[in-house]
């Protein structure tokens, strides 16, 4: 009678997170409107290690003179993100208009203290993505996995890094942490600007989108290129299109390796018509059961003849693609299911071959600290890699 209790309450838990997904996700899809950015030029430097990403931003940040719009996934309460957070203040106390946007989720460690201080200093904060009734399960997967910054409306910055010590190798398990951040400069962050001050718009209810004075002037730069943004729908169809437009090369560079069924088939399709695939993931991993989460996946493409390679120096956690060195893709969206239908993305396409070529030049140096993954090694039975396969799988989907 117990054990009938148990399982009764558990098919009725599972009834309504799936109704709550289902009628979630019903809801967000018709609130989307889609914005295509058009091909802008820019001029772009590339970072490869937090500690000169950071030395760079915070330098940035200090000289700034207008107003300082930032969103990141992750701020923490720990060294690193209190010297970010006081510059911010100290920004804000010198008549610089800041706004900081964070996920609720994702900036959890960031104290009601932390968010006084920064509003008494002058600095305009919102979380973003917070729960909201009635679909409590579908609005607390959906997150802003966006990373944004825009300085005086002249420069912006977009990538994987968020802010925290194991972005600049204080964490001995993740060190050293590899990951690819743009620095912008040009009529490109514009699409940047624009992009925060709907996100912020949507939290604060405060549209500032067409007040020029965040919207300077700006030259144009050597690199064309275009902003990119996705709200857990028709990322993936962008991915798709890419993928079937090869002919040669496929390079692709993740954390996690967790593809939708239609982009694994057009892997599946382009390794049959000769296309070559390399793929670039951690030997380690920062989460649970998501490594496991992509072995099915890795054993399809490997069986086709895709080269997999994992890195070994550190953690690595750049979300990059390119297809025949004629485009570059890189940003926020990690290459899984989460990036692809939940998650609040922005990436870049770029379409410079001598930034592209730079670009490569950085994953080739990667792959290099990499080992070779074989579909010998990957099918070898250890039991408790089995079950996490087992138990990753059916929630693939929210890893």
């Amino acid at each position: 009678m117990a054990l009938a209790i148990i399982v009764a309450v558990l098919l009725l838990i599972g009834l309504l997170l799936f109704l709550d997904y289902k009628f979630g996700r019903k809801k967000h899809l018709s609130a989307i409107n889609r914005k295509n950015y058009p091909i802008r030029e820019s001029n772009f430097e590339i970072f490869t290690g937090g500690p000169e990403l950071f030395e760079d931003l915070f330098s940035e940040l200090r000289k700034a003179e207008k107003h300082i719009h930032i969103l990141f996934y992750i701020v923490k309460d720990d060294p690193v993100s209190k010297e970010f957070l006081s510059i911010l203040k100290e920004r804000a106390k010198n008549g610089v208009e800041v706004r900081l946007l964070l996920d609720w989720l994702g900036s959890f460690s960031v104290k009601n203290s932390i968010v006084k201080e920064l509003k008494d200093d002058g600095v305009k904060f919102a979380f973003c993505h917070v729960l909201k009734f009635p679909f409590l399960f579908y609005s607390s997967q959906v997150r802003n996995h966006r990373k944004i910054t825009v300085i005086d409306g002249k420069m912006g910055y977009i990538g994987g890094f968020n802010i925290g010590k194991e972005y600049i190798n204080m964490d001995p398990k993740l060190c050293p942490w590899r990951d690819y951040h743009l620095k912008i400069m040009g009529e490109g962050v514009h699409d940047l600007q624009r992009e925060f001050l709907k996100d912020w718009r949507e939290e604060r209810k405060e549209n500032l989108l067409q007040d020029s004075i965040y919207f300077p002037m700006l030259p144009k730069g050597q690199s064309r290129h275009q902003i990119i943004p996705s709200e857990g729908f028709y990322l993936e169809e962008t991915f798709s299109g890419l993928i079937r437009k090869a002919e040669k090369s496929i390079m692709i560079g993740t954390p996690y390796f967790i593809p939708s069924t239609k982009i694994l088939k057009d892997l599946l399709d382009a390794l049959d018509r000769g296309v070559h695939i390399t793929l670039l993931v951690p030997y380690k991993s920062d989460h649970a059961l998501v490594q496991e989460a992509s072995h099915p996946y890795l054993r399809e493409i490997l069986k086709k003849g895709a080269d997999v390679h994992q890195y070994l120096k550190g953690f690595y956690h750049a979300k990059v693609l390119f297809i025949d060195d004629n485009i570059c893709d890189i940003g926020t969206a990690n290459f899984d299911k989460r990036s692809l239908f939940l998650n609040h993305e922005i990436n870049c396409y770029i379409f410079d071959k001598n930034l592209i070529d730079k670009l490569k030049a950085v994953i080739e140096k990667d792959i290099l600290d990499s080992k070779v993954l074989t579909l010998e090694e990957l099918n070898r039975f250890k039991l408790s890699t089995s079950i996490k396969e087992a138990i990753a799988r059916p929630i693939s989907h929210f890893l």
